[in-house]
């Protein structure tokens, strides 16, 4: 293996070397490393920089894989919490009151979703309750358009099925029912 190293050009004759022609020689020698030295530089910063952007990408998806390793796991568990709550409601009142085995399985379903909604809490699990807030399409999905003169168009006036977030991420989107925009009409004959 042989190195290609460049040294000054030497010149022929020594004698008629004067030393304003070695020094622009070694001047342009100089010049060239230099622009060498510049663009190895640069390229090492690159490097550099490129090195830092992917630490810093993989440390970000480090965090989200971490933050939401469970989404699809707690997407499953949102129709278990809905059950158990709707369990919870379909339990009358008065069969509560006559019959103790439905009341005490009734308070071991209430604690069982209270335990479940602890959990939805500690990781960042939030039900969207968007009753009389703008419509979103981020967070919401129309199922219908209701006519009322009650409310501005493009309001949620009915919420059929409640939406999830998991941090900032959407696990559901809640289903709703959006105003129409119907005017208020107002009796003119009066």
């Amino acid at each position: 293996m042989t190195e290609n190293v460049e040294t000054a050009p030497e010149p022929q004759d020594t004698a008629e070397a004067s030393p304003e022609a070695i020094a622009r020689a070694l001047g342009a020698l100089l010049e060239e490393k230099e622009a060498e030295i510049a663009v190895l530089k640069d390229q090492a910063l690159r490097a550099l920089a490129e090195t830092e952007n992917t630490r810093r990408r993989a440390e970000r998806e480090l965090q989200d894989m971490s933050k939401y390793a469970v989404t699809g796991f707690a997407r499953d568990l949102v129709s278990v919490l809905e059950n158990l709550q709707r369990a919870l409601d379909s339990i009358p009142a008065e069969m509560k009151e006559t019959q103790p085995a439905v009341a005490n399985l009734a308070v071991g379903v209430e604690m069982t979703l209270k335990e479940l909604l602890a959990a939805f809490n500690k990781q960042s699990i939030q039900r969207i309750d968007p009753m009389g807030q703008k419509f979103d399409h981020n967070f919401h999905q129309a199922v219908a358009q209701i006519d009322t003169p009650d409310a501005p168009a493009g309001t949620v006036v009915q919420v059929l099925q409640a939406g999830y977030v998991i941090h900032d991420r959407l696990l559901r989107p809640a289903m709703v029912g959006v105003a129409a925009g119907v005017a208020k009409q107002l009796d003119a004959s009066a």
